[in-house]
């Protein structure tokens, strides 16, 4: 019943099945991995307050050449609660422009740290609004601690799609947090991600505003998982349809043997329904011919008596010049 299965034709749509199938199972499995990965940020992101900072050395690879930033860490360590400790360098300062806090718009200000191995991490003490002339002019930021500092904070990836930055009022301006092209603009090594500060000694200034921690949309990824894992499911189970409807159809144009009962009583309607239409087509053409015999019938008597009339003209037309000529 199943034979046809074995044919090249459906051989080739049950090789695509398998590949739709396992491609998407493979998509799934992505999404999979990104709901653990972002679950796993969002737990950083909550358990920070609760949890002992690590040093910034054990959480990121350090940088090795003035100029450039060190290796990305991937979102494996974003947001891990470090703790780190140096010199700001306020000469370098850095503000990131168009920065929305609370429906505001201003700056956020980093500030290079500078470590005792001569390596940077860029630290984002907060955000400040903006100045009332605008964006165009730089906002006014309270100066940075003096002497040693010790920092806590997360761990923020750089940002991608880097912007220009220019010199402006001492500080470099930027729209982008994009640590490779901000290192290019340093004298020193930085390190491949930045610090949100959260905490620092001596205690930073209450003017800035600390930075708000957006959670991560996981279960979005789960539920894009759970998807494509079910798109999996029904190729095989539309296949499955497919080949059931193919072995319910008829096979080499003929069909399926019926009762032998059922199949003279399909002769016999068909013998009826035949015979009462050539009756109809009989009556029919009988009835045409009756009509056909009247109406010859009613011309011919039409005709005859339209002979009579003239005929009865004429003879009176006669006797009239026969009186006219007797009486002349």
């Amino acid at each position: 019943m199943y034979r046809f299965l074995l044919t090249p034709r459906w051989l080739g749509a049950a090789a695509l099945t398998i590949i739709a199938s396992v491609v998407m199972v493979m998509l799934g499995n992505w999404q999979l991995d990104r709901y653990r990965e972002r679950t796993a940020i969002n737990t950083r992101i909550d358990s920070a307050n609760g949890v002992a900072a690590v040093p910034l050395t054990e959480a990121l690879a350090a940088p090795t050449a003035a100029g450039t930033a060190g290796p990305d860490p991937g979102e494996a360590v974003a947001w891990t609660k470090v703790t780190v400790s140096g010199r700001y360098d306020p000469a370098n300062e850095i503000q990131a422009r168009g920065r929305t806090v609370g429906s505001k718009v201003g700056f956020e200000i980093l500030t290079p740290l500078i470590l005792d191995d001569g390596t940077a991490v860029l630290v984002d003490r907060g955000w400040v609004p903006a100045p009332p002339g605008g964006a165009l002019e730089s906002p006014r930021v309270p100066a940075a601690p003096t002497g040693r500092v010790t920092v806590t904070g997360q761990i923020h990836l750089s940002e991608s799609r880097p912007a220009p930055v220019e010199r402006r009022d001492g500080r470099l301006d930027t729209r982008r947090i994009s640590l490779p092209r901000l290192a290019t603009e340093l004298p020193f090594p930085v390190y491949g991600a930045y610090v949100l500060l959260s905490e620092q000694a001596p205690a930073a200034d209450p003017a800035f505003v600390a930075i708000p921690i957006p959670h991560e949309d996981s279960w979005q990824n789960g539920g894009y998982a759970v998807q494509w894992w079910l798109f999996a499911g029904m190729v095989f189970v539309l296949f499955g349809w497919q080949a059931r409807k193919e072995a319910q159809e008829p096979s080499g144009g003929a069909r399926p043997a019926e009762p032998a009962e059922r199949s003279r009583d399909r002769v016999a309607h068909a013998d009826s329904r035949d015979r009462v239409v050539a009756a109809d087509s009989r009556d029919r053409a009988a009835e045409a011919s009756s009509r056909d015999r009247v109406a010859a019938a009613d011309r011919a008597a039409a005709a005859v008596e339209t002979d009579r009339v003239a005929a009865a003209d004429r003879a009176a037309s006669a006797e009239r010049k026969a009186a006219d000529a007797g009486g002349s």
